[in-house]
């Protein structure tokens, strides 16, 4: 007889942006003639830097044509490409990451929920509230948790993020073992200083733990004090594991490319307390599981990291950086507090009330989707989190029916 993984029997019944398309669906089926503007989900509107357009159709006509045609590439990445991102992501910023250290890959979501498959179920997790679902739920269907009640999987160790810390989780008394931290934050946009990163790596240093360090927004960090990545913090490739995404650097939710720094130095532990490499273990099952990007999509990538495509990038999050100001400010009119939106592409949004109603007076009154705190943990009960990612035109529109909604 089959059977069934029954941890996927204790998720929440919905998969947060799974209920927000049915309550957004349900809307449009009874009013076909309102037209709605998306400010919920972290996808992207606008086109691809022209760099990465003619790299791609370059990259594209190689395949045509038998004397540059590629077939199955290295499952790590091109070399071009990781040599790209060790100098430009990393040697640029003063830290020592190889190009070896690097994987390439489909998504950063994909490698956040996957990386948790080379360590033992048996260990204690420490994840933020609010947070990314992705986070918990790949643990939940991996069997690290227990049953959910009143909003917390039974097994975690809850990292409070909230007003009172700045929405940074302060260092918890009680140990863990593997550490989910996304900075820039998503949902909140709060950003951590290399002292708050500092005492993270002091701390998993004393419970021999592991940092899974989530940066996929790092492009938007614009205030200069602010590190864009956990490695440019002394210790960090001791303990920590780095994700980076194309998504929202440079457009790439529908090209699909990003990449995961697994440094050589990093250590996890056997049953019978031997360290052990994470490198190797990653390789393993990333050769495994996986056959690599595809080599037009990872030639996009790479003129990413010519001095076109990085002035084309900088344009590009710009423009989403002045969406996030305008909301930002339209927020602060209302008399609504909110973080984020000048390091990051997020306004958190702290509504007053209960964070779903919030969303369906906005889907009601406004035709404007945003994204229900409560969604990411219990934390995020009151808030709402409302994305730059749509045109200008669009976003000034959203701001004009949200403040005609809320009078």
């Amino acid at each position: 007889m089959i059977k069934i993984n029954e941890n996927y029997s204790k998720l929440k019944a919905s998969y947060l942006f799974a209920d927000i398309a049915r309550r957004v669906n349900a809307f449009i089926a009874a009013n076909p003639q309102k037209p709605l503007i998306r400010l919920g989900i972290g996808d992207v509107t606008e086109p691809l830097p022209p760099a990465c357009v003619e790299a791609l159709h370059a990259a594209t006509d190689e395949m045509a044509n038998r004397a540059t045609f590629k077939g199955y590439g290295p499952e790590q990445g091109y070399a071009f490409l990781r040599d790209a991102i060790a100098q430009h992501d990393y040697a640029a910023r003063g830290c020592s990451i190889e190009a070896d250290e690097i994987f390439v890959s489909d998504g950063a979501k994909c490698d956040c929920g996957n990386i948790q498959e080379i360590f033992s179920t048996d260990i204690r997790l420490a994840i933020p509230d609010p947070v990314y679902p992705v986070y918990v739920d790949t643990n939940v269907m991996a069997g690290r948790t227990g049953l959910n009640k009143d909003g917390r999987y039974e097994g975690v160790l809850y990292l409070d993020s909230n007003a009172a810390n700045g929405y940074v989780p302060a260092i918890p008394k009680a140990s863990a073992d593997l550490i989910y931290l996304c900075f820039p934050n998503n949902p909140t946009g709060a950003v951590a200083t290399r002292e708050q990163l500092a005492a993270w790596i002091a701390y998993a240093k004393a419970n021999k733990a592991v940092i899974l360090y989530d940066s996929a927004y790092e492009a938007y960090i614009r205030d200069p004090k602010i590190p864009h990545s956990i490695y440019e913090i002394e210790g960090a490739r001791e303990v920590a594991i780095e994700f980076r995404s194309y998504s929202k650097t440079a457009g790439f939710t529908g090209t699909r490319c990003a990449y995961t720094v697994i440094p050589k130095t990093l250590m996890a532990y056997d049953s019978a307390g031997n360290a052990q490499a994470v490198h190797p273990l990653w390789n393993r099952r990333h050769t495994t599981k996986f056959n690599g990007v595809s080599y037009p999509i990872q030639k996009a990538a790479a003129a990413i990291y010519t001095p076109a495509g990085q002035a084309q990038c900088k344009a590009l999050t710009d423009f989403y950086l002045g969406n996030a100001k305008l909301i930002r400010e339209a927020m602060a009119k209302l008399g609504l507090p909110c973080v984020g939106g000048d390091n990051a592409p997020y306004i958190w949004v702290n509504t007053g009330r209960d964070s779903w109603e919030f969303f369906d007076l906005l889907l009601s009154k406004a035709q404007v989707v945003c994204t229900p705190g409560a969604g990411f943990g219990t934390c995020g009960e009151g808030h709402v989190r409302i994305s730059a990612f749509n045109s200008r035109e669009n976003v000034v529109t959203a701001l004009e029916r949200i403040a005609a909604a809320l009078k």
